[in-house]
Formats: structure tokens, C-alpha cells, sequence
């Protein structure tokens, strides 16, 4: 049975942990060797992270990961145990939430049901600035236009859909206009549709009115779609920080490759130089910094060439054994004699399906695994 996932192809290796390259971007977020324990269970282990004015940041990670952790200690809902913390070029380290001049939103939108949306829009400009109440009720008017909910003041959140309440929650987050944006897995209590409307909603805002964002989600395609970088997390730390393509062609380790998209691993044994051994197969890869004896072969699906010219690098034959249609492509399992016990996915498209489609059932077809599309880990 093949293993499905969703993913975006969209990577040079940037190693996690490490302070993103000078570019000339100016630092609004930095997060300096931050800990945090739970009693004997360390959340944070001396996490690093820089954050560029007006960029979207997610941090993408399984349940447990600590991202949501590290979210509340920028926010000051949480105290770390070590490290340091600046924004704006001073040191919030200390500092109790509401002077940290940040705006949040959370899944569960935290609406008062009691308010009207014009009073929850309103709700942080009572505490953040002192407006008299024609300033605020433009401020408000201002931020529902904005997010699409123009005439609906004098409604309650339960009048509301689900994404009604959440531009909602956004709208208020934006009202005081705070120098950073926090959202705390925004968009995971929504249906698919409407997810995927205010991830475009989100970006277009967040980008039109460069706002510094930070999000936490553990949904890999919703973190591909919105981050200009993703920080992936595992085990209280960054595995790697990078642009969605840097991370999802080039994955710093085997969790980033697994937990981004899907994958193809084959272990191998190097026989010389940049030729190993996989099954009874001798296949070229790149030459890697390290010369490892053995390790596995990390590839991705749509990188598999099926159909391959005859003088193509890694070419053999295999067989269909299985196929599913993704809607908008075609996943299919190969088995093939040298490699027993191995199942390659390979993505492909429609052209290459109805090729596929027209020959006899468990004929062979040759394939090639490109050796740029190689990858070598322990």
C-alpha cells in the first residue's frame, strides 16, 4: 500500500539552527539560544532565528515539536529559562505581553460572544492607543473593509461563518498596528475551501502592508503556500531554515525530507568515488562532501524520469504495481527486479499516465533516477 501525502515541489542546503545569510535585510525578530523545560522535558533546546522586517516566517513541525512553545515565549505567555529575545532592536526578553507590541491569532479565534465585531475589533485599541471614539470607529471600519467585512459591525461572532469569525479575529489582531504578527495555527479549525481562501487572504495582507509574521501550523502545504521561510522544527529544535523550495529539494536532514512532501529511500553501499551500489544496480550521484561507505539514497517522486533516452545516467527497468489519481497528477508504485523488496513513487503527469495506460498490465518499462535528484544521508 503506497503511502500518500500532500505536498508543493518548490530547495542549496541551509542548515537549521544557523542565522539566515546576510543579504542587506534588516532583522526585526531575533531569537537567541532560547531554552525551555516543562519540569524534566525540554520544549526549547538553544533555539536560534532571525526574522527580516516585513517577512513571513512559519514554523512547521509535528505535535510536540515546540513551535507553539517558542510562539508564546516571543509572545511573553511563556518565560524562557535561558536566552534572549529582541524585537525591533530592543530587548523584550523581560518584558510582560502588552509592552511587546505584537498582534495575535489564535485557531480557536477567542472572539467575545457578547461583543459586537465592531467592540471586538476595537476591543486592543482601548488598551494600545487613546483614540476618541470617532478615531476608533474608523480604525475599525478601516480593518473590516480591509479583511472583506465591510457592513457587518453591528453583527455578533455566532451570525458569523467559521472564516467570518477568523477575518474577524484578524481584523482585530491588525487594529492597534502592531510591529509583529503571531498567528497560532490560524486556519486549522476551517474547512478546506475557506483555508485556503484566507491563506491567500493572509499573504496578500500581510505582504501589501509588509507586516513582520511569525506562524506556527503543522499542515507542511500551508507553510509552503504563505512562508517567504520555513523554520522546521523537531525535538525542541530547528532542523533547518530556508525557503520552502531550499527545504523541499534540498532537506537538511532525513526528518525534513520525510516530513516535507513525499520520499523515496534506498540504502546503498559506495563502491568508488561517486558510484554505489544499490541492490544489484551501480548508480552514479553527485559527488557529496562526505565520503560515506553506506547510507540511503533520498529521492523525490516527481524526479523519477519515466521513459528515459537510451544514454540516460541510472536507467533500468521496472513495473507498475499500483496507481492513484491525485487530481491534478498521478502517483504510481514501481517495482523492479534489482532493487527487491523496494518500492519507488513516481509522480506523474497526464501524458505520461496515458503512456503508461496504453501498455499491457506488469510491463516493464525503463526508468532513470536523475543523479542531481540524489540525495546521500546516514
Amino acid at each position: 500500500m503506497m503511502q500518500i501525502s500532500s505536498e508543493l515541489p518548490n530547495a542549496s542546503r541551509h542548515h537549521a539552527g544557523n542565522l539566515p545569510p546576510a543579504d542587506g535585510s534588516e532583522t526585526f525578530l531575533s531569537v537567541r539560544d532560547i531554552e525551555k523545560r516543562f519540569g524534566a522535558f525540554t520544549a526549547l533546546d538553544r533555539v536560534s532565528l532571525e526574522v527580516r522586517q516585513g517577512e513571513m516566517v512559519c514554523l512547521l513541525g509535528p505535535s510536540g515539536c515546540g513551535k507553539t512553545t517558542l510562539l508564546r515565549t516571543i509572545a511573553g505567555l511563556e518565560r524562557q529559562d535561558a536566552g534572549n529575545l529582541q524585537a525591533g532592536g530592543r530587548d523584550i526578553s523581560l518584558l510582560p505581553p502588552q509592552a511587546r507590541d505584537y498582534g495575535i491569532l489564535f485557531q480557536s479565534y477567542a472572539l467575545f460572544p457578547n461583543l459586537s465585531v465592531e467592540d471586538n475589533v476595537a476591543y486592543g485599541l482601548n488598551t494600545a492607543r487613546k483614540l476618541s471614539r470617532q478615531q476608533k470607529q474608523a480604525r475599525v471600519a478601516e480593518m473590516l473593509a480591509m479583511v472583506g467585512l465591510a457592513g457587518s459591525e453591528r453583527k455578533y461572532p455566532s451570525q458569523l461563518s467559521g472564516g467570518q469569525q477568523q477575518r474577524v479575529a484578524l481584523a482585530r489582531a491588525l487594529a492597534p498596528s502592531p510591529s509583529l504578527l503571531l498567528l497560532d495555527e490560524p486556519l486549522s479549525a476551517l474547512d478546506a475551501q475557506v483555508r485556503e481562501h484566507l491563506q491567500l487572504e493572509i499573504r496578500r495582507l500581510q505582504k501589501e502592508f509588509r507586516i513582520t509574521t511569525l506562524m506556527v501550523t503543522h499542515d507542511q502545504e500551508e507553510a509552503m503556500v504563505m512562508a517567504d521561510r520555513i523554520a522546521v522544527m523537531n525535538r525542541g529544535r530547528i532542523e533547518q531554515f530556508g525557503t520552502p523550495g531550499e527545504i523541499y529539494r534540498r532537506p537538511a536532514s532525513p526528518f525534513v525530507a520525510d516530513f516535507i512532501g513525499q520520499s523515496n529511500w534506498l540504502p546503498f553501499t559506495r563502491i568508488s568515488g561517486s558510484q554505489v551500489a544499490v541492490g544489484s544496480l551501480q548508480l552514479e550521484i553527485r559527488p557529496e562532501e562526505e565520503e560515506l561507505s553506506s547510507g540511503r539514497l533520498f529521492c523525490r517522486p516527481e524526479a523519477i524520469d519515466l521513459f528515459p533516452g537510451e544514454q540516460a545516467a541510472n536507467r533500468f527497468q521496472a513495473r507498475v504495481v499500483d496507481r492513484i489519481y491525485l487530481g491534478n497528477r498521478y502517483r504510481i508504485a514501481l517495482a523492479a527486479d534489482a532493487l527487491p523488496g523496494q518500492t519507488l513513487v513516481a509522480d506523474v503527469m497526464d501524458e505520461e499516465h496515458e503512456r503508461l495506460a496504453a501498455m499491457h498490465g506488469g510491463e516493464g518499462i525503463w526508468i532513470a533516477l536523475p543523479r542531481q535528484s540524489l540525495q546521500v544521508f546516514v
